[in-house]
């Protein structure tokens, strides 16, 4: 049976130019970058040639970039980082109701620790309130944390305008662009963004590897302690080979970003045309315009998306109910519960995100296969009765 693999969102396959680029890091050229003999320079010179390319996808500086393992660490010394190093300014930060859990959870434990929280509502589709964030900031305010693209639903925030706000405010604007990094335009200046979290394995590239841009200016403490790294920003020997492997798999997206951006979003007018036209009682989660072109996530009424899944898997077409970092968590998704949705609707939720490798056949396969499988849910539903 011929596999379908329609996760882009939760991770990505290495592209066949990361691993060649980076195989010479893994045993030829292995040396410590904080090393002064020849070997290591030459992994110095790598990983900051690395640097300079990834700086360059966001329009930053390459001294405002900082290696990370990933997504999740890169938020957490964002949030962590600027809380500690600008106590004496205030306590307070706002962040949104959607965001991931690797800044959910990191505001809830600041919280633990004398900071104050305000998380944004958002309309229907997830976007947030920018009234509610004009109306939140006030002289305590330090962080705001808005993410550039949800990881669920796939809504594209303002963040220009966020970005405009805090500056006039003055006031620290970080954002989780680890959906968005290399797959539609970010502009760190002009969207005046002073934090920008992003990771590796979304891109095509290694796991394990991600960064913290860091404009310059920005007050912000360390979260690890040791050697010094990073200029001081984050201790630890630097993964080379994987620093290498992320550059390349930005350069590789940068250069294709129009055209797959054109491409996916052909597949996923298609594919939420053709799924909400044959099934009834079916709905798609997110904006309809402004999301990410790869994303689809759509809610059956009188399923659970569990039972989806499992059912889809049979078939080999691998999909998601939401974020990969809480499927086996069986609570309803934070993110579909805070647009409105019932802990019900929210569990019959069908995440498809698409990607490089996605073929006009593999969204026949859904569209031919999802209608057939949701009839057949339906007829054994405890949920029709009651449903809310």
């Amino acid at each position: 049976m011929e596999r379908v693999y329609l996760d882009y969102a939760a991770t990505t396959p290495v592209d066949p130019g990361v691993k060649k680029a980076m195989e010479p890091y893994m045993d030829k050229d292995f040396g410590n970058a904080s090393s002064l003999y020849s070997m290591g320079q030459q992994a110095r010179i790598a990983m900051e040639n690395a640097r300079k390319r990834l700086a360059a996808t966001i329009k930053a500086d390459p001294g405002e970039i900082v290696f990370t393992s990933g997504g999740t660490e890169a938020d957490n010394l964002a949030l962590v980082g600027v809380a500690m190093a600008n106590r004496k300014k205030g306590n307070h930060i706002i962040t949104s109701k959607v965001e991931h859990k690797a800044v959910i959870e990191t505001c809830e434990s600041l919280e633990k620790n004398g900071f104050r929280v305000t998380y944004l509502d958002t309309d229907k589709y997830g976007m947030v309130d920018l009234e509610q964030l004009k109306k939140a900031i006030s002289k305590k305010t330090i962080l705001v944390s808005i993410m550039h693209v949800n990881n669920e639903i796939g809504t594209i925030e303002p963040i220009e305008k966020i970005g405009k706000m805090c500056k006039e405010k003055g006031v620290y604007f970080h954002t989780d662009a680890v959906q968005s990094f290399c797959k539609i335009p970010i502009d760190v200046k002009r969207m005046r963004i002073d934090l920008l979290s992003a990771s590796s394995h979304k891109i095509y590239g290694p796991k394990g590897v991600g960064l913290l841009y860091v404009r310059d200016g920005v007050k912000i403490e360390p979260m690890l302690h040791g050697g010094g790294h990073e200029s001081g920003r984050r201790s630890g020997t630097e993964n080379v080979a994987g620093i290498v492997g992320f550059a390349k798999a930005s350069e590789i997206a940068i250069k294709e970003m129009d055209k797959e951006a054109k491409r996916l979003t052909a597949l996923r007018k298609k594919l939420v045309k053709q799924i909400l036209t044959n099934i009834p009682n079916s709905h798609l989660n997110g904006h309809p315009e402004k999301r990410i072109p790869g994303n689809a996530n759509f809610r059956f009424d009188f399923i659970e998306g569990e039972a989806l899944i499992l059912k889809l898997d049979m078939v080999g077409i691998e999909a998601s109910t939401g974020s990969a970092c809480s499927s086996r968590d069986l609570k309803a998704s934070h993110v579909l519960t805070s647009i409105g949705l019932s802990p019900k609707q929210a569990h019959g939720s069908l995440r498809i995100t698409m990607g490089r490798f996605t073929k006009q056949k593999d969204i026949d396969n859904v569209i031919r296969n999802v209608p057939r499988i949701v009839k057949e849910l339906r007829k054994f539903s405890p949920f029709k009765k009651g449903w809310d």
